[in-house]
């Protein structure tokens, strides 16, 4: 088989069972992994992946026996985000400003049980911590619904601390969120195009340049930085790649979900998953909730192994991909 290109995709979908053209992609292309949902935004119901602990890790175990096994994905920051609720059944987590003002013993008390049963589910790598700094309260996406531990970095490398050490405990992966910082935002990544360049700060940058050496995976913002690549959101920017290369040169590089307004404004999809590879990112987010594309992923693999196929550069950004997904994987 020529390269297998699925490894490079985190892929939603739409029921409570393993719909049968995810079944296919794994199958022709292999799979890097899948993000679930409990909220499905085209329906607006709570009817999506997750329904209870039993049923989860019924649909863990048939995701797993997948071909290329692909890695479950979720997020599970607490707080309002957290797809896994206690009136589903499952352990509650506060928010990250409440985490951010507990003392060091009662972050762990709290951490252990939720990501205990996290990893007894069959959840691979749980979509959190947010290292953004709460520089402005009232950002849409961050600080108005308490995203961030605090302003201070140290208190959000306290928070790491603890979320890594428990994750480590238990053999659940964890991934920074979401590059360079998008706490000083004035405008939702879901609904608009972002632009961070009149509120990046050295301090913000230092953060995700510190601690990508205790958690070695990074989501990658929709936001623009114009001091870098002008235009260009970060997850499809070869600079912002570079510059996160140069600090951790095998850290697992993961786009945010490509079907946020924040790149879909700019381009479509498909155009979008070429950017990102070019750029060299190492998972391409596609959650098929803000839309449903579930019926064209397959293109979208096509259209990347061919362009693959005509530009070596592009190639060989896959190829490196490919290797650290299936490291993080399989060790």
């Amino acid at each position: 088989m020529d390269l297998p290109i699925g490894e490079l995709f985190i892929l939603g979908f739409r029921d409570p069972l393993i719909p049968g053209w995810l079944q296919d992609f794994a199958r022709s292309f292999g799979l890097g992994g899948v993000i679930l949902f409990d909220y499905d935004c085209t329906d607006k119901k709570f009817e999506r992946n997750v329904f209870g602990p039993a049923q989860l890790e019924e649909l863990c175990e048939g995701l797993h026996a997948l071909p290329s096994r692909p890695l479950i994905f979720i997020d599970q920051e607490g707080g309002k985000v957290r797809r896994l609720k206690e009136e589903r059944g499952f352990i509650p987590l506060p928010s990250a400003r409440q985490f951010g003002r507990l003392s060091a013993s009662e972050r762990r008390d709290v951490l252990r049980p939720a990501y205990a049963q996290m990893r007894q589910i069959g959840i691979d790598v749980n979509l959190s911590p947010v290292v953004d700094l709460d520089i402005n309260p009232d950002s849409p996406d961050v600080g108005s619904v308490q995203r961030s531990y605090s302003s201070d970095p140290k208190v959000v490398k306290a928070c790491v601390e603890a979320l890594a050490e428990v994750a480590g405990s238990v053999n659940l992966k964890l991934c920074l969120k979401h590059f360079p910082g998008t706490g000083g935002a004035k405008v939702n990544p879901h609904d608009h195009v972002m632009d961070l360049s009149d509120c990046l700060t050295d301090a913000q940058v230092n953060v995700f340049k510190e601690l990508i050496a205790r958690v070695p995976m990074v989501l990658f913002s929709h936001g623009i930085v114009n001091q870098w690549e002008r235009e260009t959101p970060v997850c499809l920017s070869a600079v912002a790649v570079n510059k996160m290369r140069g600090w951790a040169p095998d850290a697992c590089i993961l786009t945010d979900d490509l079907q946020m307004q924040g790149v879909q404004k700019l381009m479509s999809t498909g155009e979008a998953c070429m950017k990102a590879v070019h750029a060299g990112a190492d998972l391409i987010l596609i959650g098929n909730n803000m839309k449903d594309e579930q019926e064209q992923t397959a293109e979208f693999a096509r259209r990347l192994l061919s362009a693959c196929a005509q530009d070596a550069s592009m190639r060989v950004h896959a190829e490196a991909s490919i290797r650290r997904v299936r490291k993080l994987k399989f060790g």
